[in-house]
Formats: structure tokens, C-alpha cells, sequence
């Protein structure tokens, strides 16, 4: 392909670039740690390294529920790309804008988009769904299972036996708990550690098939995919579908 038929265009704002890092980073040391105490007799950690695992998977939280919250806000104020009307599925022409881009696609000869396809428009929003349920379930976990902020404070105070400071708590120490209210938080528990589970899995398929979807798309179309998430640009050749004159150099 000559070079002069290549072309820079300005996608991805900072932002949306530092979200993107942070958010690997965080989401596969999440995974790892996460596999990590959910197979902990295997790996025959005891109690005590358990406890210290969740300590250092809920840090990792943190920074990956308060990244997630700054991105979604930031999708009311980046620019066309990263902002929700680039992110969400629908709108008029949509559905036709699917047919064309997996006809094309299927013929060898994809659409380009300098944002999010059609089809990844839908995997975005399914993703940050994911994302954000993992988030809240998460942070309900850190305070039923060890105390942590923001909900610990009032579990502990749920679930301290009469006559125990509710602040002097510590995981697993059942001898501090009134029994009731403790099997009560752990009904209330309940749906929040299984909707926690059931997306931990969820999240760890579509980050394999993004990465696959990264790959098939740079050997197939090229982009600059990867780059662009450095960079923010994509190099293109031909017509985008969604670009204007001041998405070019400059």
C-alpha cells in the first residue's frame, strides 16, 4: 500500500487513553488475584493469606471502581469518540449500519471506523455494564467480607455482637458477631456475591475476545489499534465511516 494513501486522524483524547490503561492494568491483576482466592485450598493459603489476598484484590479496586466512575462521566464531556453517543448502540440508520459493516466484513472488506464499530459499539456497552456491576457488587464484597469502605463501617455495626466495639471487628472472628444478624448480612450478601462471580467470568471472556478482536482487526484492517491507545491516533487508508474534516492531521 503506498504511504501517500495512508492517513493520521485524531481518535482517542487523553482521558479516555489513561482510562484504558488503568483499566487493563487493574481488571487483569483483578483476575489474577481473584482466581487466586477463589482457588485458595488448592494453593493451601490459610486463613490469614486469604484475608490479606482480598486486602490487596480490594486496593486494586479501588483504583479500578474510581477509574470506571471517572469514565463514565467523562463520557458526557469527551469528544465524539469517547463520549456516549460514540459508545452506545441505536439511533437512526443503526441496525443498517450492522448489516453493512458485517457484510463487508464478511467479504473481506470491513468498513473502517475511526471510533467503535457498529458491532463493538454493542460489546463496549455490554462491557462497561459488566464493568460497572463488578464495581458496585465489589465494593458491597469489601465490606461484608473484611469491613472495608465504604459499606464496612455499617456492617460491622450490623453484625457486632452486644457489647463488642463494632470498629474492633476483624474477618472470620465469628466469637465477635451476634449469630442472627450475621446469617441475616449473609442473605443480604448473597445476590451481590454471586452477581460478583458470574460477571468475574464474564469479564475474563470478553477480555480474550477483545484481545482476539484487537489482533483479527490490525491483521485484517490495520488502524493502528494498539497505538492509537498511546497515541491517540489511527492511520487509515481509504474512507472512514464516521470521520470528518477536523478528525484529519493537524
Amino acid at each position: 500500500m503506498p504511504k501517500s494513501d495512508l492517513k493520521e486522524y485524531r481518535v482517542w483524547d487523553k482521558p479516555t487513553r489513561w482510562f484504558h490503561w488503568i483499566n487493563a492494568i487493574s481488571v487483569l491483576g483483578l483476575i489474577g488475584l481473584g482466581l487466586i482466592i477463589l482457588y485458595a485450598k488448592e494453593f493451601q493459603i490459610g486463613p490469614a493469606g486469604k484475608i490479606l489476598l482480598k486486602e490487596v484484590h480490594i486496593w486494586f479496586g479501588y483504583v479500578f471502581a474510581i477509574n470506571l466512575f471517572i469514565r463514565l462521566i467523562w463520557a458526557f464531556f469527551g469528544n465524539r469518540y469517547s463520549s456516549w453517543r460514540g459508545i452506545l448502540p441505536g439511533g437512526k440508520g443503526y441496525v443498517r449500519a450492522v448489516q453493512d459493516y458485517i457484510g463487508g466484513a464478511s467479504h473481506g472488506q470491513p468498513k473502517h471506523y475511526l471510533g467503535h464499530n457498529p458491532l463493538g459499539r454493542l460489546s463496549v456497552t455490554l462491557l462497561f455494564a459488566l464493568l460497572f456491576a463488578q464495581a458496585v457488587t465489589g465494593l458491597v464484597l469489601a465490606g461484608t467480607d473484611i469491613f472495608f469502605a465504604p459499606f464496612g463501617h455499617w456492617i460491622a455495626q450490623w453484625i457486632a455482637a452486644d457489647g463488642v466495639d463494632p470498629s474492633s471487628l476483624l474477618p472470620g472472628a465469628k466469637e465477635m458477631y451476634d449469630p442472627v444478624a450475621y446469617d441475616e448480612m449473609r442473605a443480604f450478601r448473597k445476590p451481590f456475591i454471586t452477581t460478583h462471580y458470574y460477571a468475574f467470568y464474564a469479564i475474563s471472556a470478553m477480555v480474550v475476545l477483545h484481545i482476539l478482536a484487537v489482533v483479527v482487526t490490525e491483521i485484517r484492517s490495520g488502524g493502528a489499534l494498539v497505538s492509537a491507545m498511546f497515541t491517540g491516533r489511527k492511520i487509515l487508508s481509504g474512507p472512514v465511516e464516521d470521520g470528518d474534516v477536523s478528525d484529519g492531521e493537524g
